[in-house]
C-alpha cells in the first residue's frame, strides 16, 4: 500500500493537473452544458478531470476512482480516489473565484486524506488523518465555539433546499449569531480554519463532501449526514459539518425537532 507522503505527493499533482486546465478556460467564453441533474457542466470540468485520471491511471493503475464527471472505476478497490475537478461551477461561469478541486481517498470506507484547493485563491487545503490539516503548509484547526446561539454557520445557496430541508435548515440558521450564503466548497475551508463554525447543506454527491470531510476531520471537527451517521460513498448527501462535537450535537438535534415537526403538520 502507498505510504502517507506518497499519496500526499499524488494528490498534489492531481490537484496540479486541475488547476493547469481550469485556469486556462476561467473567465473566458465557455460552452455550457446542462446534466441530466440540472447542473451546468463545461469543457474545463471534464478536461481537468481526465488530467487527473491519466495521472491516477499512470502511477496507481489498482486504485479506484468516483468522480463528476467521468463516473466510477473499481469502487472495489482497497483505495478509492473521489474527484471533484470544479466544485462550484456556476461560480466559475460567473467568474468568481470561490470554486474549487476536490479530492478525498478513501480506505476502508474511511477518508484518510482531503483537500480542497483553491486555484484562484491560491490556497490548498489539506488534511490527513492524524496528521492534522493545513493551508498552504501552515496548521490549521476549528474554532472552539460549542452553542448553536455563538456560531457562525453558511450554506451555499437556499436554491440546495427542498421545501422541508429549508425550513430546518431555516430554523437552526436564524438561532445563530450569524448565517451566510455562497462560497462553495471554501465554506469547508474556512470551518476548518475556524472562520466558520457550521455548515449545513443537502443535494450533495460524494465528490462533494468526502474531501471536505476529510480536511475538516482532520482539523479537529465533526462531518455527518443528517442523522448523525458517518459519510460515505451512499450517503443521502445531505451534510452538516461542525466545529466541536457540543455544536455539532445541539445543532443536529435542532435539524430533527424541525424534521419532526413538519411530519407532524403533514
Amino acid at each position: 500500500m502507498t505510504s502517507s507522503p506518497d499519496l500526499l505527493r499524488t494528490a498534489h499533482a492531481l490537484a496540479d493537473a486541475a488547476a493547469a486546465q481550469s485556469m486556462t478556460y476561467f473567465r473566458t467564453p465557455l460552452d455550457i452544458i446542462t446534466k441530466s441533474d440540472e447542473s451546468p457542466v463545461t469543457l474545463a470540468d471534464r478536461a481537468a478531470e481526465t488530467a487527473m485520471r491519466e495521472i491516477l491511471g499512470a502511477d496507481l493503475p489498482f486504485d479506484g476512482i468516483y468522480g463528476e464527471e467521468h463516473g466510477a472505476l473499481q469502487l472495489d478497490a482497497g483505495r478509492v480516489w473521489v474527484l471533484d475537478p470544479i466544485d462550484g461551477t456556476r461560480s466559475f461561469i460567473t467568474g468568481s473565484p470561490l470554486w474549487g478541486t476536490l479530492i478525498g481517498v478513501l480506505e476502508a470506507g474511511r477518508v484518510t486524506l482531503g483537500m480542497v484547493d483553491m486555484p484562484v485563491l491560491r490556497e490548498r487545503w489539506i488534511g490527513q488523518a492524524g496528521m492534522g490539516a493545513h493551508r498552504n503548509g501552515t496548521p490549521v484547526r476549528v474554532s472552539g465555539c460549542t452553542r448553536v446561539a455563538d456560531a457562525r454557520i453558511v450554506t451555499t445557496s437556499p436554491d440546495i433546499f427542498d421545501a422541508a430541508d429549508w425550513l430546518a435548515f431555516d430554523a437552526l440558521s436564524r438561532r445563530c449569531a450569524m448565517r451566510r450564503f455562497g462560497g462553495d466548497c471554501y465554506g469547508y475551508a474556512q470551518l476548518a480554519g475556524g472562520t466558520i463554525d457550521l455548515v449545513v447543506e443537502t443535494g450533495l454527491q460524494p465528490y462533494d463532501y468526502l474531501g471536505p470531510a476529510g480536511l475538516i476531520e482532520a482539523a479537529g471537527g465533526v462531518v455527518t449526514d443528517w442523522e448523525g451517521r458517518p459519510l460515505g460513498l451512499k450517503s443521502d448527501g445531505r451534510v452538516i459539518a461542525a466545529a466541536t462535537p457540543e455544536l455539532h450535537c445541539e445543532a443536529l438535534a435542532m435539524l430533527a425537532a424541525s424534521a419532526a415537526a413538519s411530519a407532524a403538520a403533514a
